[in-house]
């Protein structure tokens, strides 16, 4: 979706007859019957059903990869190759195209990946959740929208490769692979890196900061906010905001180190004080003083200033255009069946 969002023209094939797995993940359901989960993401695209056990359908398919800058697949090792549909034989076959496999726990790795498993394997759940809680997963499929969003980045820069490139790439280089695993991982920067140096296993913080205080939920007399210091000049500025003297004047917290040291101590200060007045009192204060600071909002409140819709979802979150609604299964067979790529010259949808 992100690369249709860029410009891309991006021809999505599907199983015949159920299609994409998340096209029956709900309720809710519009009211053409798509799940809001597949057109969450899936816009920008033209559909087609193929049957890769068929050998007319295999074609139709090997004659969209001829014309195509970039495969992307989330196949599990060996069904593609087991259909003659073999990536390297096809990347040797076309020197200018990329290939790039998604996949839940790298390349060869026969599992099949769930956004829910990787969280759970790639210690994301330990240290998500309150302390004395249970391990807890994120609210989103982050681990999925990473992976994505990696995926993307990867494909980029090798058509940037390529176009920079006076002699065609080597295949390796046109292979891509990109896991959820990974992706979950790497996204784990500082915590990985605080394991990295100390050798302590990371632990759950709830709402508060392994390495930042106070930067963290706060109860306030009508419901929650956040306080996010970030440096030593903020916690100035807090204590200023919060009317709390003798912690700006204290030279033991004065520094993020010391501060660190005497959580339990600073965390109990601000929390009796910020339980003292309404979060629009505090906040407003925070954010005069320059504080990070926010509401804790819903998911309806915080679409409420975004032009979204319920058919092509939140707009990019890169510099790109939504042209065209999440397709019907199948909704352009017959243009692509008979025009292959040139379908993307048409833009109405098919009757």
């Amino acid at each position: 979706m992100m690369l249709g969002d860029l410009g891309a023209d991006v021809i999505k094939v599907e199983r015949p007859g159920v299609g994409d797995e998340s096209r029956a993940w709900g309720p809710p359901f519009d009211e053409d019957g798509e799940s809001a989960y597949f057109l969450s993401c899936n816009r920008n695209k033209l559909s087609i059903a193929l049957d890769l056990d068929s050998a007319a359908d295999r074609g139709v398919l090997t004659g969209l990869v001829d014309g195509a800058d970039v495969v992307l697949e989330n196949f599990r090792p060996g069904t593609l190759e087991r259909r003659s549909l073999d990536p390297v034989e096809l990347l040797s076959r076309h020197p200018r195209l990329i290939w790039c496999t998604i996949s839940g726990f790298g390349a060869g790795i026969d599992r099949p990946g769930y956004d829910f498993v990787v969280q759970a394997e790639s210690g994301w759940m330990s240290i998500t959740g309150e302390p004395s809680g249970p391990p807890m997963k994120t609210g989103v499929a982050l681990a999925d929208v990473l992976a994505g969003k990696d995926a993307t980045i990867a494909i980029l820069a090798a058509l940037l490769a390529r176009e920079s490139s006076s002699e065609p790439l080597p295949v390796d280089a046109r292979r891509l692979h990109v896991s959820l695993q990974h992706a979950a991982t790497a996204a784990l920067v500082n915590v990985a890196q605080n394991f990295l140096v100390s050798g302590s296993d990371a632990r759950r913080w709830g709402n508060a900061h392994a390495n930042l205080v106070p930067y963290q939920l706060f109860m306030a007399a009508d419901g929650p906010l956040v306080i996010a210091v970030g440096n030593d000049a903020q916690w100035l500025a807090t204590c200023a905001a919060l009317d709390l003297p003798e912690l700006a004047g204290d030279p033991d917290v004065r520094e993020n180190a010391g501060r660190l040291q005497h959580r339990e101590r600073l965390v109990r200060a601000i929390t009796a004080r910020v339980a003292t007045a309404p979060a629009s009192h505090w906040l407003g204060r925070l954010r005069a003083a320059g504080v990070p600071s926010g509401e804790v909002r819903s998911v309806r409140q915080a679409l409420a200033d975004i032009p979204s819709s319920p058919v092509t979802g939140v707009p990019p979150s890169v510099p790109g255009t939504v042209r065209r609604r999440p397709p019907r299964l199948d909704e352009h067979a017959r243009r692509i069946r008979q025009d292959g790529w040139a379908a993307f010259s048409v833009t109405d949808a098919d009757p």
